[in-house]
This record gives structure tokens, sequence and C-alpha cells, in this order.
């Protein structure tokens, strides 16, 4: 049956919602059930799927205006849009079931769409009319969403570092020293609950976005039964499901996967496109592009391809000489970039929201600088090209799995959905590629699942650290991608990003401390319940706060006396970042006024000019925001002389002593949630409790912004002893629909660290009409 539109819908699919307002679905078959699933996502948050759509696509600057312009450049080149095509491609032809399964997805958002944007009022205010999702739409969804995940511009700062302050600080700022967001996940055994069976819990870090990223819903059909929290415009469950004997979850694992390659390029007659590589020179693919703004003039980029990936950078302007008839495209085109969104936080604009685990977030983005990249340490020069010359010029370009492979792991889905046991998680997890996950599952049979999941590639060390040369074999990837790592489950097991299980896999990882604070929490009891494990989702105490304690405790000697109370102030609080604390906004402006004193300090004077790359990659190179997530080992190591750090935490004290008394930690850090348009009542947003190094991991800029911009997207507790004493929460609510019911009405819970109780009783449900 052709499911194409409103006259083709099968009786048997059934929507129904819960009281808040989450969507169950029931129909016939798998394919029905898919385009049920696509069509009432459009109904609820048709605004957000067309603005993951264009920006799939590079098209957002055309409606949101010019500052969406450097994401789109950016989509353009990286082949976002053509990435999804192959993939989709490839599983047609080895997976034609999956295919028609995305397929009926498709079509239920293309049924749905209309009548979702005549609810929604950001259609009118941009004039935007909805537009026809393709087959292969949910998977450039998929790539726009994780293509910054996995942090490649890291290596660009650590060319950087390298280049302006010395090959021996290149790691200073490597994330196990700073404070970074990320996600938290664990399980507990059957042998450590109240009722013998297994919990899965956590709660996924990124920014916060209104709507929320992720979609609480309940998919059934005679072939399974399963609640999770979906990615609005893919369908399925990926990440977080329970199908009722089993139960599953991720963390990003911290891989290493993507590698940033310096292309040498150089111009023939005809205006194509050659680059170096280790077999010398071969032919690039190359064509331009025309990138509409809305209240400017068009941008016409240009796109080339080399034989290791897409040209992500310009770096070097194209000589003069050589140039195609009519002369090359603008450099100022080819360097334009922009964050997602400059959303004003307090000033400071946030962070492209795609990012993944940043150490960066919400950096401030500076785009005055133009600059060159010089030859970085790895390789040099190819023998024989002088740069910047009439040899060519040169770029860099990015090699990603999917590209590579023309897979992105969709396959993997449909066997989630029917999973019965841990074994089906993991054979199903087998076909994963992007992005790489830690993996956790527990079944009823108390089976239990520790395991990595996605493709990285094997290839040299230097590619995983730095940028390396293109003509050099050394730097190719294997043909087999690198074995993945697992571990035994024994009594608990938890994922937090933090080197661990995926070491073998990565270079930099989240600080301990949410692995170490959950763990302890964890190890206290025996006698787990899913209403006692949201007390780990709440936890406010802050370990990364304990350097600088210990320098404020060293820094007793010539304090003025006002600045002598701060001190004992701060060395009586008891570090947690509740939101009602004073001893956590008075912690919190000490620290911002260290972090900009280290920061404007002589050590660091090289690293304050901007990086010269375009400004989406930004929030990975801005000197302040590096110094604040590092300051756990700035306060003991690296450039810095000890007594400076000494004298730059007396100068705080007594900085802080000057002013006003800090608030409450709450009322500074309130959420900044980011929203395609801006809001117009951004008083509004309530403070929030926790901090980046905190169980309850709640981040912001410090020295720059107290705001919160990354947090929480979900929290949830998977109970298999019963499914439906499961719970979840997501920031605002089940409708993307300004002036709906549920539109935030989840955000006070979710304020309280509570969660709304999963349902799945069809009798407890109410039905929709028509």
């Amino acid at each position: 049956m052709e499911k194409q539109g409103r006259e083709s819908f099968s009786v048997s699919i059934e929507v129904y919602r819960d009281a808040w307002g989450v969507p169950h679905l029931r129909a016939g078959d798998p394919d029905e059930l898919a385009f049920a699933q696509g069509r009432v996502t459009a109904r609820d948050r048709a605004w957000q799927l067309e603005v993951e759509r264009h920006r799939a696509r590079g098209t957002t600057a055309a409606f949101l205006g010019a500052a969406e312009l450097g994401w789109d450049v950016f989509a353009r080149r990286v082949r976002l849009s053509d990435t999804a095509r192959l993939c989709f491609a490839r599983l047609e032809r080895t997976d034609a079931p999956t295919a028609a399964w995305v397929r009926a997805y498709v079509d239920g958002v293309n049924d749905g769409l209309a009548e979702g944007a005549r609810r929604t009022p950001e259609f009118a205010e941009t004039g935007l009319a909805p537009g026809r999702w393709e087959p292969w739409t949910p998977l450039a969804v998929w790539l726009s969403t994780h293509i910054l995940f996995a942090g490649f511009p890291t290596k660009l700062w650590r060319e950087e570092v390298a280049r302006r302050l010395g090959e021996e600080w290149t790691e200073l700022f490597a994330t196990d020293g700073p404070g970074t967001a990320g996600s938290n996940g664990w399980v507990v055994a059957g042998e450590r609950t109240a009722s013998g069976a297994a919990l899965v819990a956590g709660d996924p870090h990124r920014f916060i976005e209104a709507p929320g990223v992720y979609q609480q819903i309940r998919l059934a059909c005679p072939a399974y039964d399963v609640v999770g929290l979906a990615v609005p415009g893919v369908p399925g469950l990926a990440h977080f499901g329970h199908t009722g004997p089993v139960a599953w979850a991720i963390t990003n694992a911290m891989a290493d996967y993507q590698d940033v390659y310096r292309e040498r390029l150089r111009r023939l007659p005809d205006g194509g496109v050659e680059a170096l590589g280790p077999e010398g020179w071969r032919s690039a693919t190359a064509h331009t592009e025309t990138v509409e703004v809305a209240g400017g003039e068009p941008v016409v980029i240009e796109v080339i391809e080399t034989d290791r990936g897409p040209v992500i950078v310009d770096v070097d302007e194209e000589p003069e000489t050589g140039g195609p008839e009519g002369g090359a495209p603008e450099a100022g085109a080819l360097s334009a970039g922009a964050p997602r969104a400059e959303v004003p936080v307090d000033g400071v604009p946030a962070d492209a929201r795609t990012a993944g685990d940043s150490p960066a977030a919400g950096a401030p983005v500076d785009s005055s600088a133009d600059g060159v990249l010089e030859n970085g340490p790895v390789g040099g020069a190819p023998e024989g090209v002088r740069p910047g010359g009439d040899d060519g010029w040169e770029v860099l370009a990015l090699r990603h799995p999917p590209r590579v492979t023309g897979r992105l792991g969709f396959e993997v889905l449909p066997g989630l959905l029917r999973a019965r046991t841990v074994g089906d998680v993991d054979a199903a997890l087998d076909g994963w590629v992007e992005p790489v996950n830690v993996v956790q599952a527990a079944d009823t049979r108390g089976g239990l699942l520790h395991r990595v999941a996605g493709y990285v590639p094997v290839r040299n060390r230097a590619n995983s650290l730095r940028t390396v040369p293109a003509w050099d074999a050394a730097h190719a990837w294997a043909d087999a991608p690198a074995p993945l790592p697992r571990a035994e489950v024994r009594g608990h097991a938890v994922m937090a990003n933090a080197r661990g299980l995926a070491a073998p896999l990565g270079v930099e990882f989240a600080p301990p401390h949410r692995a170490d604070r959950i763990d302890a929490l964890l190890g206290a009891s025996a006698d787990w319940t899913p209403e006692t494990t949201t007390a780990v989702h709440r936890d406010t105490d802050n370990p990364s706060a304990a350097p600088l304690l210990a320098a404020a405790e060293r820094a007793g000697a010539g304090l003025s006396p006002a600045a002598s109370a701060v001190r004992e102030r701060l060395l009586a609080w008891d570090r947690r970042m509740d939101a009602e604390s004073t001893g956590a906004g008075l912690y919190a402006a000490v620290r911002g006024a260290v972090v900009r004193r280290l920061a404007g300090h002589e050590a660091f004077a090289a690293l304050r000019e901007p990086a010269p790359y375009p400004e989406v990659f930004r929030p990975w190179l801005a000197l302040g925001p590096r110094v604040a997530f590092a300051l756990e080992t700035l306060l003991t190591a690296g450039p810095v002389p000890a007594g400076d750090v000494d004298r730059i935490v007396r100068e705080a004290l007594e900085e802080v002593a000057a002013g006003e008394p800090p608030a409450a930690w709450g009322t500074t850090h309130r959420l900044a949630p980011w929203q395609a348009l801006p809001d117009p009542d951004d008083a509004r947003w309530p403070g929030l409790a926790g901090d980046h190094d905190c169980v309850l991991s709640t981040s912001s800029v410090p020295g720059w912004t107290d705001r919160g911009a990354r947090a929480s997207a979900a929290r949830y507790v998977w109970d298999l002893a019963d499914r439906e004493r499961s719970g979840w929460v997501v920031p605002f609510g089940a409708s993307g629909v300004p002036g709906d019911p549920h539109h935030e009405d989840q955000l006070p819970l979710w304020l309280r660290g509570e969660l709304a109780p999963v349902t799945t009783d069809w009798q407890y449900l109410t039905k929709e009409q028509g």
C-alpha cells in the first residue's frame, strides 16, 4: 500500500496521547508505523523539521538571514546533502526493506507538514512555506546534527597552539583538564536494585533548543512496542529506547574518527582543479553554488572535493594566475563562516549547537581576523612546492566515515526496535557508523551490555592530533575500521564521556568528575528504584572547584579585610551548585575573575589574535573559553608561573570584594535556549542549578557569561521490572507549537529534576479523532 497522502491512510493507524501530550502510535506494520511517526512529528514540530531540512541543505540564510550564512557555506562545502544521497542510495542497494521504511517516514512527514505549518506562527513570521522532504532527508538531518559532534576543529586549535605558543603546550587545553558538558548514562544490575531487575538511566547533554532535540514517543505494531526518545526528522529510536524486554541508551564515546588534511590545489587552464596526493597531482571535483541570503546579496562559493574529502577551509587565497575565466570566487566568499545563530547570551554569541562535547561551548566569536595558516609541524610543504606560490594554494579537507563508506548506520534502526535481548541490541549495533557512541543495555533475562558502537578508522596517530599532509601516504586510512571495546558490567557501569572504555579510540575526553561522582553515588546503595535514581540526575556537587578553592586557601596573606571575608565565605562553601546558593554564586564570581585575568596574562598573548578560520569553527578556537575550561590545569600547570597564579587569585578576590555581593547562582545562571528566531522575552527563562562538571551538567562560559546554553536535553530511567515505572522528561514539552498546552508543560518538572511517568496502558491514553 502506498502511503503518500491522507486518502491512503490505513485504518490500522491510531494516534493516542498521554497526559503530557506524548504521542503513542499504533499501526498494522512497521512501514505504516513509520508513516505515522513522520506524520505526527510534522504536525507537532513542523517548524523544527523545516529548519533542520534547510540546515542540512545549506539554505537557512534564505529565510533566517545573514547570521546563518556561515553554517550554510559549511554545509554546502562539506557536502552534507550529497553524502546523505550517497548513503541512501547504498541503503536502497543493500537493505531495501529499511530504505522503504525510511521512505514511509518521509511520506508521513510530507503528509503532515502543511497541517503542522498552519498551526505554527514561525512560518508566517518568516514567510517560509513548507517544502518537500526527499527519501534521503532524514539521513541529511542526522548528518547535519552530528558532523561537528566529534569536534574535528580541535585539531585546528592544536595547530594554533603549537604554532603560536610552542609544541610543548599543544595538549595544555586537553579536555581531560578542562571541564566540558557531556552526557551521563549508567546501568544498574538487578542485584543492586529493589526489584531485582536492572535499571538503565541517564541524560544526554546538548545545546538546549526550543523545541527540544529529543521527542518522547511510542511506536507499537505487531512486530514491536517501543517507547523512547526520537530525533525529530529521523525514524525509529536511535539513541534511547525500551521495548519491554530490553532497554538501551548511549553517550558520546569521545572517539576521534574525522581527519583534517592539508591539501595543495592548483587551477588548470580550463578552470578545473587538481590536488596533490601521495601519487602526485590528481583531479578534484569542483563546482559553484549560490547561497541565497534574506535581506542581502547572494553569495557564490566554490565546492571542491579531493580524493581525501571535501574542502572545508580555503586557507590561502588562490593565486591570481592560472584561475578560470572571470577569476576565482572571491576569497571572502570562500572563507565565509558563522556559528549556527548569533544569539546574544549577555552579549556573547552562542556556539554552534552541533558542537557535540566541544570544550568551548558558547564561545564568543570574533570575526575580525583574516590570516594564512602556515604549514604545521606535521609533514610540512610537499617537496618542490612553494607555499602560496604559483604551484597552487593550500586548503583543508575533511575526511569522515559516512563520506568514505556511504553508510550512516540506518540499517541498525529497525533491528533496535525489534530487539528482545541485549544480544539483539549488540548484534544490531555492529552495523552502526555515525556518531561513535558508548552503549549500555539491559534485558529482563538479566543480560547486560556495555560497549562502543560506530566506525573509527585505523590510521597514523598524528591524524588524531593535528592536520596532516594529504600528499604523505603515511596518513591514509586502512581498509578496515578499528575493533570496538566492550566491558563486563559488575554491579553497575557508568558512561560519562570520560577516559575509560573508549580510551583507545580517542585523544581528548571529559574530566572524570561526573563519572566518578555517579560511580560513588551508585555504590552507596544496593536498593535502587526508578524514584531514587532521579537523585543522581539532580546531584550538584562540583569536584572541579577543588583547585580554585585550594588556591584561595593559599591566598590569605596580604588581602584586604573585605577580600579576606570573601575568601572565608568561599572556603566555607559546601561545593554544591544549587540555584539558590549564594556560595555557588560567590564561587562563580571569583572563578570568572580568575579566568579573565589568566586569559589576559602575557603567557597567552600569542593566542589572543583570532584564528584564521571560518566562524563556524570559532567555538573551538577562542582563547577565553579555552582558559575557562582548562582552569583546573592552568591553576597547577602551564606557562603561567605559580607566583602569578597566586597573585591572580588574590586580585580576583579583591575584585569580587569591591563589587556588589554576588547573587544566588540561579540569578545569573539562567537558561539560554537556542531558537531559530530570537525570543522577544528572553527574561522569562528560569535560573538553573548545576555546572559543567556536576552530574547535573549545565554549562556556561566562565568569565564571560553565566547563562546556561547546554544542559540535559532529556532525562530517563528505564525500568526492566515494569516499563510503566519508567520515567522521562524533556526541557520543554511534546509540542513544538507555541501556545499549545504541551509546548512547555514539562519545563517545571525538568527544572526540579523530576520525571514524567511512562504510560503504556492504552486504556489510560486519549485517542485522537480524525
